[in-house]
């Protein structure tokens, strides 16, 4: 797989694993400031820097009346660079909740294109599935919450405190919030429709 790094404005505890030789980096915006930390030197800086407040040498500038979001941006470019595994930092844990869902909206669009994504937070790691499987080992703690994006979603859950046996997620009652892990390998499979996955960051990304 060709992995895909981009760095959001938002909070930023710091890496999850090393970046891959051949990952494209992006900073979009104010994700330069988490970058520049991490002395990295991203291979694409682009926004339209209302974020970090200056405009950088050697950027992609836009204009802030626009369609995407800059985390959009970054993501429409990994997938025409041939990108097909996304990790977004500081793209969850800031003051504008309207962007964390403008980003689990952009997990979806990844996915719709064939992409896999995780969004890692400092409390949470989220990911969105469609027609496929993920697998968390026996050692996974705490809590993972599922949650339909669409008008309905069918899944089947092995391994949790709380299982299901191709049973119908729906978006408007939140029946999948709050599962528990209970040292057991688990496995989400979700047969049809989208579904939003949240789980501790602690555990890390599992298998698909």
């Amino acid at each position: 797989m060709k992995p895909c790094i981009i760095f959001c404005a938002a909070g930023f505890d710091g890496l999850l694993s090393p970046i891959p030789d051949n990952a494209l980096t992006i900073a979009a915006d104010g994700g330069l400031r988490h970058t520049q930390a991490l002395g990295l030197h991203p291979d694409v800086i682009l926004g339209d820097f209302d974020s970090l407040g200056y405009v950088p040498a050697d950027s992609r500038v836009f204009p802030v009346e626009k369609d995407d979001t800059d985390a959009m941006l970054a993501v429409r470019l990994g997938l025409r660079r041939g990108c097909d595994w996304f990790e977004l930092y500081g793209a969850m844990d800031g003051p504008r909740l309207d962007h964390t869902v403008a980003n689990f909206q952009t997990l979806a669009y990844l996915a719709t294109h064939g992409a896999r994504v995780a969004l890692i937070g400092r409390y949470y790691i989220a990911t969105v599935l469609k027609e496929e499987a993920i697998r968390f080992s026996e050692e996974a703690e705490g809590i993972l919450s599922l949650f339909c994006l669409g008008e309905s979603a069918e899944v089947s859950i092995e391994g949790l405190k709380y299982g299901l046996d191709h049973g119908t997620l729906t978006p408007d009652f939140p029946l999948g919030v709050s599962n528990h892990f209970e040292g057991r390998e688990v496995t989400v499979s979700v047969e049809a429709g989208s579904l939003l996955i949240l789980w501790d960051t602690a555990n890390g990304i599992p298998k698909r």
